[in-house]
């Protein structure tokens, strides 16, 4: 019986999840001038104080301006990231999310000021096909008609689009538009889609603590959002933000997930966060760039510690579960088989023998990992006897399996979750 199920669910996940092969890459932004003024949204950089041209809004590199000027690679290298890494070892106000990121087991990079958002184009190494999600906080510089058309195609063949905005007359290089209008211009005037989405920032400023979290059941596709492997989030602080306003004609899947305090967690107004599904692809969208802020960064610029220091450390648990969500390839029906355990695992296909294992528990229980083959045979079985109430990390050595695609179980308890796997 045990075999006839996992073929079943095997020949199902085949079929609806080819591109779950896709890299488990991570493209963060900084062409959109993230740097400029204050800001310093990006994962690690190497040099500061990088003066901003007032008319190209491109960086020299003397003079100064509080600005820094990121690398495509984080040095020191990703492969030292472990289960203990603190947010420091990489150099930017996003390193705490990056290295986070990276204790999954994905890859993270960033697209530098000079480089170029493409889709499809095979001579731009870092073309967004290349990845499985486009990061992109605060962008302070409107996107070009081609790279509109780059990322609305980029969702809709299967990435994931992490959109942050930031509130009104938030204009950091003086170029005369902001994060909202950057984003708005980008639904509005595509040449793929309008509104692909069904997301528009307001033109607003607003800040304030909130726990109008929207309620969602274990059938809806962004449960996993709210009851995640990092936990269950409860509120949010917006520092200077905006809110979003939802069009369920322009896209009938978009979702508020939190809304501002006092408002309804069932309508299409007064959004903090919201998603949303795209032909093949996924977009979590914030109306805050300070919930990212890991204090951390330029010297020289304004730090705030957002990530883990508001709202009780309820940021990190949102932000890497929808990190997740947006790595995770959507596997329809067959993926309510096993729902009852947060579980997931990069990277997916692995390139060094490795599998990294990210659960969550909520009580000490028996638990075990299982890797079987298509056939439904036993591959490896491993007992886990330290799990932790909480977020969880194992490794599991695959060394000594063959290539292939396999179907990796968590069983904890009474509760199993399957995800399928592939070995290279």
């Amino acid at each position: 019986m045990k075999s006839t199920i996992l073929k079943t669910i095997f020949a199902l996940l085949l079929i609806t999840s080819i591109k779950a092969n896709s890299q488990q890459k991570i493209l963060f932004d900084a062409t959109k001038a993230e740097m400029a003024g204050s800001a310093d949204w990006i994962i690690d950089a190497d040099a500061h104080n990088i003066y901003f041209n007032s008319t190209t809004h491109l960086p020299y590199t003397s003079g100064s301006g509080g600005a820094s000027n990121p690398q495509r690679i984080p040095t020191p290298a990703q492969s030292g990231v472990t289960s203990s890494t603190v947010e420091t070892y990489w150099d930017g106000a996003l390193s705490a999310l990056a290295v986070d990121c990276a204790k999954q087991g994905y890859t993270v990079e960033t697209l530098p000021y000079n480089g170029a958002i493409t889709y499809g184009s095979t001579t731009n190494a870092q073309d967004l096909s290349n990845y499985k999600v486009f990061v992109v906080d605060e962008p302070n510089t409107a996107f070009t008609a081609s790279e509109k058309t780059a990322i609305v195609n980029f969702v809709k063949n299967g990435g994931g689009l992490m959109m942050i905005s930031d509130h009104t007359v938030s204009d950091r290089n003086n170029d005369g538009i902001d994060s909202p209008a950057v984003w708005n211009d980008l639904m509005s005037t595509n040449t793929v889609q309008t509104n692909p989405f069904g997301i528009t920032y307001d033109i607003v400023d607003v800040s304030g603590n909130s726990t109008a979290f929207a309620s969602l059941t274990s059938a809806s596709p962004y449960y996993s959002i709210l009851h995640g492997t990092f936990g269950v989030p409860t509120q949010v602080l917006w520092s200077n933000g905006a809110t979003m306003t939802l069009n369920t004609t322009a896209n009938s899947s978009v979702k508020g997930i939190v809304y501002k305090s006092g408002a309804s967690t069932t309508g299409t107004t007064n959004v903090y966060v919201a998603a949303a599904t795209y032909q093949s692809g996924k977009v979590f969208a914030f109306g805050d760039s300070s919930p990212f802020d890991d204090g951390t960064g330029d010297p020289n610029d304004s730090l705030y510690t957002g990530y883990t220091g508001d709202a009780s450390g309820n940021h990190q648990k949102l932000i890497m579960n929808g990190m997740i969500w947006l790595m995770t390839t959507t596997l329809g029906t067959t993926d309510n088989l096993f729902d009852a355990t947060h579980f997931s695992v990069a990277p997916n296909p692995t390139h060094d023998k490795t599998l990294h294992l990210t659960f969550s528990s909520e009580e000490l229980t028996n638990t075990s990992i299982s890797l079987f083959d298509t056939l439904g045979r036993t591959v490896k079985v491993i007992e886990l006897n330290n799990v932790n109430i909480g977020v969880n990390y194992q490794t599991l050595d695959v060394s000594d399996v063959q290539e292939g695609i396999y179907l990796c179980r968590l069983t904890s308890g009474a509760n199993t979750k399957t995800i399928q796997v592939a070995i290279q």
